[in-house]
């Protein structure tokens, strides 16, 4: 089950164990069963002394077992062999477990262990899903530390007849007591945020009684980390503000263009900036959504930025990085049926529509890669380009062009997203050279058609373009003083990752420019 290299990294982390526990295993005759039970017995022979392997357990989902600490009530369950993406959720549960401490904040501990009631999390995801192991793992963390709260992770694969029952066509999916809690990445403290109505009134009350920042970052992905780091560097007070700290970056699979790091993928890069931000001791504010800014009296007064919790920060110097999300192809059926065959991240959601027929709208880069990848696991891909010629890469484009199962339609118009039964089962495009409309049958789109800034919340405040970015000068200076702003959000040409950090560097340079030819007013 595990190669030699695997079994010796496991054994060097399992050394790491302190305290008992048991692994009881609800086995059936199924070939995943047995593969379970060898790698229960494997993690078992590791770390004799520390971990006992049952195979008596009578769970009605088999193949599945649970970790369970001597003297405790926890409850994690996992349901199908969590390999791939998911091996290392399955370590970092054992070493939990097994008593080994969490990088996690204890306030954060604090607050899970405080919760009140009884919580029974499902989370669905599948193993080559690159957003479910943040999921999983956190619900993994909050069983383990909470017995009021059970965790069950089931691999979609193995339990292919619950998902089609609840009718799953997103990963990662979470159900709370039986009814749909969420879907898509979520961090332990989004999922807290949820269910501890308590914790953002407190959140807000702690986060308005900061003292003033020199330079604030509003958004937290590339341009907003680089920005930090440069402006915390310069020895000045330094904050960032996110909704979630690494921005879409998150979502990304591989990187394979940031200079001088080869190969590596969005989770790890987002990681890797939060950690260089920390480490010149930014105060970093995830999980906040910026409402407003309110504009400084007069020059070298505080800039006001109001969060939608009702918290309101203060800055003599903003930088806005809040990056741009994913374009809605905005036509009928999209809305309705999203995660029910409406998705837009094809590694998450592929292995979801094996065997099955789907559709990707959009020919640049995002959508004939989208494509490629999905014809590797569904029977038919359909690709749908608005223009004349697909706008990818050639070299993608030869790619696409060569694999049996693709079918490419350009210079074509979708115009609905069709459905019936709550799940989409077909598309409708026109063909916009004889105005000619054909319907496909299928059971999955994924839209893949661009980005859109995160701006609205600025019209009225800054000067915004046409297409909504924010308007910037060469120093990266908008037409409010004090207020500048860095990355996908603004004008500035060709939005990648490696272009947006070096537009946060010249915004922070900027920035601290700006500071020491202002005045410094009293009470800044």
């Amino acid at each position: 089950m595990l190669d030699q290299e695997l079994k010796t990294q496991l054994s060097a982390y399992l050394e790491r164990v302190t305290q008992p526990f048991e692994m009881v295993a609800s086995l059936d005759d199924s070939a995943t069963a047995r593969e379970m039970e060898q790698l229960l017995q494997t993690i078992q022979s590791l770390r004799a002394d520390k971990i006992t392997l049952r195979t008596d357990g009578n769970d009605a989902r088999k193949p599945s077992f649970t970790l369970q600490r001597a003297g405790s009530a926890t409850s994690l369950r996992f349901a199908g062999l969590p390999m791939g993406h998911e091996f290392t959720s399955l370590v970092l549960a054992l070493l939990w477990t097994g008593g080994h401490p969490p990088k996690v904040e204890p306030e954060v501990l604090a607050q899970i262990a405080a919760l009140e009631g009884d919580f029974d999390f499902e989370v669905y995801m599948s193993l080559t899903c690159h957003n479910c192991p943040d999921v999983v793992q956190a619900l993994s963390l909050m069983a383990i530390f909470n017995p009021r709260i059970r965790t069950t992770v089931i691999e979609g694969g193995a339990f292919q007849q619950e998902v089609q029952e609840r009718e799953i066509m997103a990963v990662p999916m979470v159900y709370l007591n039986g009814a749909v809690f969420g879907s898509g990445r979520m961090t332990v403290e989004e999922i807290l945020g949820k269910i501890d109505t308590g914790a953002s009134a407190r959140d807000a009350a702690k986060l308005s009684a900061k003292p003033a920042y020199d330079v604030l970052m509003v958004g937290g992905g590339p341009a907003g980390a680089a920005a930090a780091v440069y402006a915390a560097r310069k020895g000045i007070r330094t904050g960032v503000v996110a909704e979630r700290f690494g921005g879409q970056v998150n979502d990304t699979l591989a990187i394979e263009n940031y200079i001088s790091v080869l190969e590596t993928d969005g989770p790890k890069f987002a990681m890797a900036l939060e950690a260089h931000a920390r480490a010149y001791g930014v105060d970093i504010m995830n999980l906040q959504q910026a409402q407003r800014i309110i504009p400084a009296a007069q020059p070298g007064g505080l800039i006001e930025v109001v969060l939608s919790s009702g918290a309101s920060l203060r800055a003599r110097s903003v930088i806005v990085s809040t990056g741009a999300r994913w374009r809605n192809v905005n036509v009928p059926g999209e809305a309705e049926y999203k995660n029910k065959g409406v998705a837009y991240c094809p590694h998450c959601d592929g292995p979801l529509f094996k065997g099955k027929d789907v559709a990707v709208i959009g020919g640049g880069n995002s959508g004939v890669e989208a494509a490629i990848d999905l014809a590797g696991v569904v029977r038919q891909v359909t690709l749908v380009e608005f223009m004349p010629e697909l706008k990818a890469d050639a070299v993608l484009v030869n790619k696409l062009k060569s694999l049996p199962n693709v079918t490419i339609h350009t210079n074509a118009q979708t115009t609905e997203i069709t459905g019936a039964q709550g799940k989409v089962n077909g598309m409708r495009y026109k063909d916009r050279a004889t105005d000619v409309e054909h319907l496909v049958a299928l059971e999955g789109v994924f839209v893949q058609i661009g980005l859109v800034p995160n701006t609205e919340w600025l019209r009225g405040t800054v000067e915004l373009s046409k297409f909504g970015e924010i308007v910037v000068d060469a120093k990266g200076q908008t037409n409010v003083p004090g207020v500048f702003a860095a990355g996908d959000c603004t004008t500035v040409p060709y939005k990648q990752i490696v272009i947006a950090a070096g537009d946060g560097a010249k915004a922070a340079l900027s920035a601290f420019d700006y500071l020491i030819r202002s005045p410094v007013v009293a009470g800044a």
